[in-house]
């Protein structure tokens, strides 16, 4: 009889547990569209305007590195197919509050960034980039959603 209260037990605490969210599906459709650039683009910077956040939280549901930070969707919000050279590849955020990165790469490795391009922007930088497709997802640091552009670039 202890054993079927304790099974029992255990199947309910399973079903009421909270859930992660299941975040990052680079398989989505990108929220503002995607692109091909090819080493050596113009113009240059590239630029999407976007709405950045969404209603996960980077650091606490989702399964990312502690760098990534933000709310984000579960969507990416942009996607960036590039043929490399040799110039770097840098994603950098323009916003009016405080934006994150996170960036899934070609080789399916995470970049994150909260604040390096200063003014509360960020900027993730591939100094020796692989050709692919980088997902891309512009988070907001404080929980609303806030216009903003994305800046592609091979500028350092």
């Amino acid at each position: 009889m202890n054993k079927i209260i304790g099974a029992v037990a255990l199947v309910a605490a399973i079903v009421v547990a909270p859930q992660v969210a299941l975040a990052q599906d680079a398989s989505l459709k990108a929220n503002f569209g995607s692109v091909s650039l090819n080493n050596g683009f113009t113009p240059d910077p590239h630029r999407v305007s976007i709405t950045a956040g969404g209603s996960i939280d980077a650091y606490e549901d989702t399964p990312l590195p502690e760098a990534c930070v933000g709310m984000i969707s579960d969507a990416p919000d942009y996607e960036v197919s590039y043929s490399a050279g040799n110039l770097p590849l840098v994603f950098r955020t323009l916003s009016s509050v405080d934006t994150t990165l996170i960036i899934n790469g070609p080789d399916g490795s995470w970049s994150c960034d909260d604040d390096s391009y200063g003014d509360l922007d960020a900027e993730v930088r591939f100094n020796r980039p692989q050709s692919g497709t980088y997902d891309v997802w512009v988070g907001t640091f404080g929980g609303s959603t806030a216009a903003a552009t994305l800046l592609i670039t091979e500028t350092p």
